[in-house]
């Protein structure tokens, strides 16, 4: 089975989506205990175009207006619930490819929205452990913001909703960042401290990381910043071939053989 990732051109941190693209999986259900909505930033000036191009691929979506910024959201072919969002900070990215320039083109993660299904407990944990910063309630979300540049806004839904189902068309988790490991190892010990039972740190070749349920259902991940992806290949080739752990490299052939292509193409109503 492919580990999908998708990011920026270098695969920073604070960019990065990742997919197994089971093709007969069950559909899932969004609800409680998982993340709700992914939301991504792009450009200031940007929404017309996005709105634009989802228009041109018959995609459906709906604008709206939270805490004064403006979003489109839709959905994916598998039913996964996408937000696009004009903010201004962070960093752009260069990335050009088909129809997008880079100049409208998805800078990273803006943030997620999380269900819980117990909102207050989340938000302990937001606030009191990864000690991001609460910064006010509008119409049933309450919003948390952090420091970094991408990905650093967080709405938790405060109206119940129905207990999430994992499958197609749903998020498994939401990952924070570690400068490294040893400061993976005292968000470890704190989580500990706090009561919460994390795993042990495990080694996922570009990361290493650790996982810990919170009390409102949502499955966290603590994972490092280095290596990175270009601890196997360099910057210029990511994503050309299929990487392999050492320990699979025996059987590329095989592996090679057994997966389905992997082509990234121009749509046709880009070119």
């Amino acid at each position: 089975m492919y580990h999908l990732y998708f990011g920026n051109e270098t695969g920073d941190p604070g960019t990065v989506i990742t997919f197994f693209p089971w093709p007969k999986q069950l559909k899932g259900r969004i609800g409680m205990g998982q993340v709700g909505v992914t939301s991504y930033s792009i450009p200031l000036g940007s929404l017309d175009f996005w709105k634009n191009r989802l228009s041109k691929f018959s995609i459906e979506f709906m604008s709206s207006i939270r805490f004064g910024e403006r979003y489109v959201t839709f959905k994916d072919p598998d039913g996964l619930e996408l937000e696009l969002i004009e903010r201004k900070e962070g960093p752009t990215n260069n990335w050009s490819f088909g129809g997008i320039k880079a100049e409208n083109a998805i800078k990273g993660f803006a943030g997620a929205t999380l269900l819980s299904a117990q909102p207050n407990k989340t938000a302990d944990v937001l606030e009191n452990v990864l000690g991001l910063t609460c910064i006010g309630d509008e119409e049933g979300f309450l919003r948390f913001r952090s420091v970094g540049l991408h990905g650093n806004v967080i709405d938790i839904k405060l109206t119940p909703s129905v207990r999430g189902l994992m499958g197609a068309g749903t998020v498994h988790h939401i990952a924070w960042r570690a400068k490294d490991e040893e400061d993976l190892l005292q968000w470890r010990k704190l989580l500990q401290e706090k009561g919460y039972y994390p795993t042990e740190i495990r080694d996922r070749q570009y990361f290493k990381a650790v996982y810990f349920h919170e009390e409102g259902g949502i499955l966290f991940e603590i994972a490092t910043d280095p290596p990175g992806f270009s601890v196997d290949e360099s910057i210029v080739e990511l994503g050309e071939k299929l990487m392999l752990p050492t320990w699979f490299e025996s059987k590329r052939e095989e592996l090679e053989a057994s997966l389905p292509a992997v082509k990234v193409r121009v749509l046709e109503g880009d070119k």
